[in-house]
Formats: C-alpha cells, structure tokens, sequence
C-alpha cells in the first residue's frame, strides 16, 4: 500500500476501539456517532480485505489479523504523540500504563515505585490494579503483572518475585492451631484457586478436610477477614508482611505451598518501547536482588 493512500482516520478508530473493546465507547472517546465508528472500521476492512472483528452476543471479538494490526497501531500513534510533544515545546515523557495485580501493588510494587520514578523522570508510569484476570489490549495497558504459572498464549513474560503460600490468621486464632489438621475446626477462606489449599495440605502431611468457606477473588479481602477472626486464608506470606509485623495476622505453621509467582507480562507481537524495557529491567533487578534474601520455597517443621 502506497504512504499517500494510508486510511489514517480508520486506523485511528480501530485503534481506539480495540482499546476500549466496544464501538460505542470508541465513539465516546472520539466524540463521535456509533455509526461513524462501525462505518471506518467496515471502510477499512473492505480495503484490507479481511475481518477485523467478530460481532458476538458477548461483544466485540478481534480476530488474529485484528490482533496484529494493534500493537503496531498502539506504538505508532504513541511515537507521533510524542514527537508533537517534542515540537510544541513540551517535555519528552513516554507514558507506561501497567495493570497490576492488587495483591502485589499493595504488598511489593507500591513501596518501591518511587524508586523507578526517581530514576526514569522521563518516563509517566500509570498503574492501575486488578484482581489477576486483565486483558492487556482490550483495557489499553502496555504491561501487566499477574500471578501464575506463566505461559499465557500470546504473551512474553518474565519471572519476578516468588509468592510461597501459607495459612494466615488472626492472632489469637494462631494461638490455638498446633497441627495443621487443627484447620479442620476453622473456617478456611477461599480464592478462586480452588487446589490451593489441597495442595498446601499435601505439602504439611495432613488429610485437606472439606473446604467450604466464602470464595473471594482478592487476596487482600482474605487478609482483612482473616485478620477480623473470620477464619483462616491461605496467602502469599511476602506481600502481607505489613500485616504481621503490626500484629494484625500471625502465621501458626511454616509450611509453605507453591501455587506459581509473579510475572510481568506483554503481548508477544507488541514492540516494545524505552519505558516498557526500563520497566522491565527495574523490576527483575529488584526481583533478584530480593530472592538472594528469601528461604528456599517448600515445607518446613510445623
């Protein structure tokens, strides 16, 4: 395709509507009519020659060529964006927007973001928290850190801190645990992981008793009923430190169970730009120099 002849106004509204994931939404934040979107992005695949969305009962779906267009797109209006900046006088700053599990904002990132800030003055990073289930695209983020086991299709990532989990209680609970199989008179609080706490079982030699307990997809909303006396949460000792050292939550075993870690990932087919390798480089060194420090992952005494 020749340069003259680029549909720049059609790649700019399928860019914003893959970011958004909705044709309506993409006409709010272009300030103009649903069917002026719905007609670029006909306008475009007609001169494409291929199928940018699916229209689904659930929404809008892209397709693999819809998926290849983005990420291209996305750099290449965010490259023009700030060479303007440069010309009209302004500050060279590259903007980062990063999803982040809460878990892991609250209890690592957020105690030491000043750190990178101080570092990268050039670079805007804009965190925003989730509960681990994000789509990097369709919420318009350059990164994400999640927690698991890696390996999500279309994505590169790289390993950060590990996240050992163990029971977690309030105090005076903790006092009256000897054995892990004394969990099997509490109530035990549960994520959506549903082989936690099995598995955590496994590892301490005792027999998992019927887990039955309210389900939450936040950790931070089992430290704080744990913390309340509602029970037991199995979480990530690391990221709740802060709860222990001031006596909200004490752990009554040391047996640990290693349900996956930290990653910071990406879509694969995504350039990647200064910020997002500054970013990535800040956090594995901060990841490795901290794992010198911890206990190897496993079972200990009870």
């Amino acid at each position: 395709m020749d340069r003259p002849d680029l549909p720049l106004n059609a790649l700019r509204v399928f860019e914003v509507a893959m970011r958004q994931g909705s044709f309506t939404k993409a006409a709010v934040e272009l300030r103009v009519t649903q069917a002026a979107v719905s007609h670029q992005i006909a306008r475009l695949e007609d001169l494409l020659g291929v199928t940018l969305f699916l229209r689904t009962s659930q929404g809008l779906v892209p397709t693999d060529e819809g998926q290849r267009l983005f990420p291209v797109l996305e750099h290449g209006f965010d490259a023009m964006a700030r060479v303007l900046d440069r010309l009209g006088g302004q500050r060279d700053v590259e903007v980062l927007k990063v999803g982040v599990n809460t878990t892991f904002a609250l209890g690592w990132l957020m105690p030491r973001v000043d750190t990178f800030r101080q570092a990268h003055p050039e670079i805007d990073l804009r965190i925003s928290t989730n509960n681990n289930r994000v789509e990097i695209l369709r919420e318009g983020l350059d990164m994400a850190i999640r927690f698991g086991t890696g390996g999500w299709t279309g994505h590169d990532a790289i390993p950060l801190t590990e996240a050992p989990l163990a029971p977690l209680c309030a105090p005076g609970l903790a006092a009256r645990l000897r054995h892990p199989s004394d969990l099997g008179q509490v109530t035990l609080l549960r994520s959506y992981r549903s082989a936690e706490w099995p598995g955590w079982f496994e590892v301490a030699g005792a027999p998992c008793p019927m887990v039955t307990g309210p389900v939450f997809d936040s950790s931070v909303a089992l430290a704080e009923l744990a913390a309340s006396g509602a029970g037991a949460a199995l979480l990530p000792v690391a990221m709740f430190e802060s709860f222990i050292a001031q006596g909200r939550l004490a752990q009554p075993f040391c047996v640990t169970f290693s349900a996956g870690r930290y990653y910071l990932a990406w879509p694969s087919d995504r350039p990647a730009t200064r910020a997002m390798n500054a970013f990535s480089r800040w956090l594995s060194g901060q990841s490795a120099g901290e794992a010198k420090l911890m206990p190897p992952v496993g079972s200990g005494d009870v």
